[in-house]
């Protein structure tokens, strides 16, 4: 049994930003580590048969989740504004480089904070240099890796893997079989975590 949390995340999920505002101090507080699984979310949604319209195109629930959106927003303390778009898929892969230089919490954290706190065009090169030269790397460097064919081999690869586990939506959360969707789950997950059978069995596994 692993004791890090396996989280499942799309950039342009406002609801994933929201749970990347408390997770991470929710992890350290359990002493988890957290790996962080980008993945397709419309493709998600259609490989477990939720072939229906984006909720952008129903506008009642649009509405609703906006006003929802906000609700989170003001409970935590941090500025949402809604991007300019929602095209996510580079700024995904960039994950991967971060994770390659142990820096995905950071990358998350100022991705959308540019994207969601600001509203800023997660899929504009511009932005997407932004938030390199922000992380201290060399830009051109970063954006031919999320434009590269390594960059899409992981993004499939980790999108086959969350559909194998079932993954529908996100913000998931995962550890072992037990699995949370959604921002206002992660009161479930403390529970869970500060189970003290779920230590117990953590320390006996540890190597």
């Amino acid at each position: 049994m692993s004791g890090e949390l396996q989280f499942f995340l799309d950039f342009m999920s406002p609801f994933a930003y929201l749970a990347h505002q408390r997770l991470p101090s929710l992890a350290r507080r359990y002493g988890r580590g957290i790996s962080y699984c980008p993945i397709d979310l419309p493709a998600a949604k259609r490989a477990a048969g939720n072939s229906g319209p984006p909720n952008v195109k129903i506008p009642v629930k649009l509405r609703y989740l906006m006003t929802d959106m906000d609700r989170w927003a003001r409970r935590y303390g941090v500025p949402l504004k809604f991007p300019v778009s929602l095209d996510s898929g580079l700024m995904n892969k960039g994950l991967y480089y971060a994770i390659d230089r142990a820096q995905e919490e950071s990358y998350a954290g100022v991705a959308w904070r540019r994207c969601w706190g600001e509203g800023g065009d997660m899929g504009d090169p511009v932005l997407l240099q932004e938030v390199a030269e922000e992380l201290g790397w060399d830009a051109g460097d970063f954006l031919g890796f999320v434009r590269s064919e390594e960059a899409d081999a992981r993004y499939e690869a980790g999108n086959r893997r969350a559909q194998e586990l079932g993954v529908f939506g996100v913000p998931t959360i995962r550890i072992g079989d037990q699995m949370w969707w959604g921002n206002d789950r992660l009161d479930f997950l403390e529970e869970y975590l500060a189970q003290p059978d779920f230590n117990i069995a953590i320390q006996e596994n540890a190597p």
